[in-house]
């Protein structure tokens, strides 16, 4: 296919350069990054999505998600899809698809789960808002990016899995943290710590896949310094969007709100800013209660 992408960052750099390698023609555009292995850089967005099939966009907001979708919109050829792969606020996902059907293109909001790394070795999940056929033109494209997509209903669909996803991993990531912490001060060693939680109920993918602790589990961005796979500071703008999902539907969220505090505290108020939202626990650990 011929695809464009705008948003080249760290994880669209990746996602497109995986693309450029399975031997698609991608044409991409961002305000600052280069071009990565294979990609054409274009001199401006409108110039990157024309005449392509696909079209995807990594962004870091829905405001700018809305303001891109402007220009792009009307610079794209009839019948091709536009998929967003940002994370942002369901309203924005909705009306960009809104937008973009009005002129006859396709739509997809499709949030990724797996970080740098899996945009690195094309293992993302995608979680899927848009209509069906929509998503079987993508899916193959979605096959070279990562190792699961999910069609999960509607437009708005794949942002509401991932603001729900990732609440679900700050509250645990942040539980796991504090366990590591509490059996520090108990005495208790850490690999057998991990072992045990590993293989018993307190099983999670914080624990077993992404474990906070240096040394321990899997090779994980505690074991370089807590430079980030997935900055806390991306934790932080996730649990916000789950806030404000909550509120604009009246959905009780108590640890949802807690853990988006604990984030907001260690981002904006202490040196959480450019760590990975696993360097929880040395915060932990410094603490007394």
């Amino acid at each position: 296919m011929k695809i464009g992408f705008i948003g080249l960052g760290n994880m669209g750099a990746p996602m497109a350069a995986n693309l450029a390698a399975a031997g698609h023609q991608v044409t991409g555009f961002d305000t600052a990054a280069p071009a990565p292995a294979g990609v054409t850089l274009a001199a401006s967005a409108t110039e990157a999505v024309s005449g392509a099939d696909v079209v995807f966009t990594m962004l870091p907001n829905g405001q700018i998600l809305r303001d891109v979708a402007d220009q792009i919109i009307p610079a794209m050829q009839q019948g091709a899809v536009l998929c967003d792969c940002s994370t942002v606020d369901v309203d924005s996902a909705r009306a960009v698809a809104q937008a973009a059907r009005a002129t006859g293109l396709g739509a997809l909001d499709a949030p990724v789960s797996g970080g740098t790394g899996g945009a690195q070795a094309g293992t993302l999940t995608f979680m899927v808002g848009g209509a069906e056929a929509d998503f079987a033109t993508v899916q193959p494209l979605f096959a070279i990016m990562g190792q699961t997509a999910v069609h999960c209903g509607d437009s708005g669909a794949g942002q509401a899995a991932k603001i729900c996803n990732n609440m679900i991993l700050g509250v645990t990531m942040i539980a796991t943290c504090e366990a590591f912490a509490l059996a520090d001060k108990l005495g208790l060693d850490r690999q057998k710590m991990f072992d045990v939680v590993s293989t018993s109920s307190g099983y999670s993918w914080s624990m077993n896949a992404y474990c906070p602790a240096p040394g321990v589990g899997p090779v994980s961005p505690a074991d370089n310094g807590y430079k980030p796979g997935f900055a806390a500071e991306l934790m932080l703008k996730d649990l916000g969007l789950s806030q404000q999902a909550a509120e604009s539907v009246g959905a009780e969220t108590p640890m949802g709100a807690l853990a988006h505090q604990q984030y907001d505290d260690f981002v904006t108020r202490e040196d959480g800013r450019g760590q990975d939202f696993s360097a929880m626990l040395p915060r932990f650990t410094a603490r007394n209660g």
